[in-house]
C-alpha cells in the first residue's frame, strides 16, 4: 500500500496535492470571508448567501479585479469571456470522500 501525502485546507476541507496549491486555495478563501463581511457591514439587506457567493467571486478573479483596479476595467469583462481554469481544478478526488 502506497502513502500519497496530501494537505487539507482547513477552511473547506478541500485536499490538494501539494503545500503550495493548498496554501493559495486557503488564502483566496480568506480575502473571500473578508469580502463578504465588507459586503454585509456595507450593503443593507443582502443575503448572507448572496455576499458569500460574491465574496468567492471577486476573490477568484482576485488578479483580474487588481489589474481593473489599476487602470485597465476592460480586463473584468474580457476576463469573464475567456475560459480560466478553475482553482478547483487542483483539489484531488480526496476531497470528494470527506
Amino acid at each position: 500500500m502506497a502513502v500519497v501525502a496530501v494537505w487539507k485546507c482547513d477552511r473547506d476541507g478541500a485536499m490538494f496535492d501539494n503545500k503550495k496549491d493548498a496554501e493559495e486555495h486557503d488564502k483566496m478563501l480568506e480575502l473571500a470571508a473578508n469580502i463578504t463581511a465588507l459586503i454585509e457591514r456595507n450593503i443593507e439587506g443582502v443575503s448572507e448567501e448572496a455576499s458569500e457567493e460574491i465574496g468567492l467571486m471577486l476573490a477568484k478573479r482576485r488578479e483580474v479585479l487588481a489589474k481593473a483596479c489599476k487602470g485597465k476595467p476592460e480586463e473584468l469583462l474580457a476576463a469573464e469571456k475567456q475560459d480560466e481554469p478553475s482553482s478547483d481544478e487542483n483539489v484531488t478526488p480526496l476531497a470528494a470522500n470527506q
